[in-house]
C-alpha cells in the first residue's frame, strides 16, 4: 500500500496559529509522521478559535479538524527542564522541527535554532515569523489581518473604492496561502539535504508573503509609477471586466482579455446584438470610454435571470467569467469533489479541504480526524525509549499531560 512520498519523515509540529501548522498538515498529507508538541492542559490555543466571538458556531471543532488532522499528539511543559529534555530526545530522530514561537519565547523554551541544531546536523529547522527575524519587529507577534494583510497593501487596495473603509479579512485567509510557502521553503530544504546530507534553517514571514501577494502593484510602486483612482463598481474602466448581479442576488465577474474577439459573443449571449452594431461601442477605445453607459446596460441587463441560468449560457458559448461564491456553495460543488478538492475524512462522511497539491502516481493519505490533547503522550514516549517508570515520573513531575 503507498503510504505517501514522505513516509517515513518525522515532523515535529511545535507551532500554533496558522501559517506553520497548516504546513505540517500539507506535509502529513502526503504521509509525513507529524508530531503536534502542545502544552498540558488546554492544549494548542489554536483549538479555541472557533469560541471567539463572531466565529461561525458548530458542533464540531472545524478549526482543529482542518489544521490539526492526520497528527499525533504529545503534551509537553516545555517551560520545565525535564520536557525540554523529552523535546530534546524528540529531535534527535526528527526531519523537521516546525515553530512560530515569537524569539523570545523559543529562548525560554530552549526551542532555538542554536538549542536544536548540534542535537541533529540533518535537522530542518523551520522557522515562521509575523515580522521576519532581523530588524527592530523581529519579536513583534503578528497574525495575517495585520501582518499579511494589513502591512503589504492588499486591505487598502481591495476596497470597493477610494471612499469606503479598508476591506477586512476573512479567518486563515493569509495564513493558508503563507502556509504553501512556508511547505515550499521546507520540502527545497530537504533537496538540499538530500544533495549536502545536512541541514539548514529555513524561514518565512506573514510580511514576506502578503507582499508577494501584492507585488504585482508593490512593483509597480517600486518602479514609480502613478496610481489612478480606485473607481467604484459602477464606473469601472472596462465593463467587460468586472463584476455584475443577477436577478436572484447572486454575482458574477466577466474576464474578457480578448475583447475585441470576444465583444460580439456576448452581445448575443446577453440577447443585445444590438450593441454589436452600436456606434458608441464599436472599438474597445470606444467601450473603455463609454465604460459607464455600457455597465449600466450589462447591469439591467444581467438583472433579468438568475446566475444559474447565466452559467448555462455563458459557458456554452466559451466565455471566461467567474461566479462570485458562497459559503452555502461549497459542499455541493461538483468540481471540486470531482478534482478532490474536498475529501471525506477516514471512516466518516464529513468533507475537508484537501491541500492544492496533486502528484501523478504519489497518492495522498485519507484524512484522519485530529488528536486529543496529549492523545498519543505515552506511544510518543515509549518510541522515543522511555519505559513505564520514566513516563510514569514525567507525569509525577508535571512535564508530560
Amino acid at each position: 500500500m503507498d503510504k505517501g512520498i514522505f513516509a517515513g519523515l518525522k515532523v515535529l509540529d511545535c507551532a500554533s496559529f496558522i501559517a506553520a501548522p497548516a504546513a505540517a498538515t500539507v506535509l502529513s498529507d502526503f504521509g509525513a509522521d507529524v508530531i503536534k508538541i502542545e502544552p498540558p492542559g488546554a492544549g494548542d490555543p489554536y483549538r479555541n478559535l472557533p469560541n471567539i466571538p463572531g466565529y461561525p458556531s458548530s458542533e464540531h471543532n472545524y478549526a482543529w479538524l482542518l489544521e490539526a488532522r492526520n497528527k499525533k499528539s504529545i503534551a509537553l511543559d516545555l517551560a520545565r527542564p525535564e520536557a525540554q529534555a523529552v523535546l530534546y530526545k524528540l529531535v534527535e530522530e526528527a526531519d523537521v522541527f516546525i515553530t512560530n514561537m515569537p524569539p523570545p519565547v523559543r529562548t525560554k523554551l530552549g526551542i532555538t535554532y542554536d538549542h536544536l541544531a548540534h542535537l541533529n546536523d540533518r535537522l530542518i529547522y523551520a522557522s515562521f515569523t509575523g515580522y521576519g527575524e532581523k530588524g527592530e519587529e523581529a519579536n513583534k507577534p503578528g497574525f495575517d489581518s495585520n501582518a499579511y494583510w494589513a502591512r503589504s497593501g492588499l486591505m487598502d487596495l481591495v476596497r470597493a473604492d477610494t471612499h469606503t473603509t479598508p476591506a477586512r479579512s476573512v479567518a486563515g485567509m493569509g495564513d493558508h496561502p503563507c502556509a504553501m510557502a512556508f511547505y515550499g521553503a521546507i520540502v527545497t530544504a530537504l533537496y538540499q539535504r538530500e544533495k549536502t546530507g545536512k541541514g539548514s534553517h529555513v524561514a518565512s514571514n506573514l510580511m514576506a508573503n502578503g507582499i508577494w501577494a501584492a507585488s504585482v502593484l508593490a512593483q509597480a510602486k517600486l518602479c514609480g509609477a502613478k496610481f489612478a483612482e480606485r473607481r467604484p463598481r459602477e464606473r469601472a474602466l472596462n465593463a467587460v471586466a468586472n463584476h455584475y448581479q443577477c436577478k436572484d442576488g447572486r454575482w458574477l465577474i466577466l474576464s474578457l482579455l480578448s475583447e475585441e474577439k470576444q465583444f460580439p459573443t456576448l452581445a448575443k449571449c446577453l440577447g443585445r446584438e444590438d450593441l454589436i452594431n452600436d456606434p458608441r461601442f464599436a472599438t474597445k477605445a470606444d467601450r473603455h470610454a463609454r465604460s459607464v453607459e455600457l455597465i449600466k446596460i450589462f447591469d439591467e441587463t444581467f438583472a433579468t435571470r438568475d446566475l444559474a441560468e447565466w452559467r448555462k449560457i455563458l459557458d456554452g458559448n466559451g466565455l471566461v467569467f467567474g461566479i462570485v461564491g458562497i459559503m452555502d456553495d461549497i459542499p455541493n460543488d461538483k468540481q471540486m469533489l470531482d478534482n478532490e478538492v474536498l475529501v471525506p475524512f477516514e471512516n466518516d462522511t464529513m468533507l475537508t479541504i484537501s491541500s492544492p497539491i496533486w502528484i501523478d502516481g504519489a497518492k495522498k493519505v485519507q484524512p484522519r480526524k485530529p488528536p486529543a490533547i496529549g492523545e498519543h503522550s505515552d506511544e510518543i514516549l515509549r518510541g522515543a525509549g522511555y519505559d513505564e517508570k520514566a513516563i510514569r515520573e514525567l507525569r509525577s513531575k508535571g512535564a508530560v499531560g
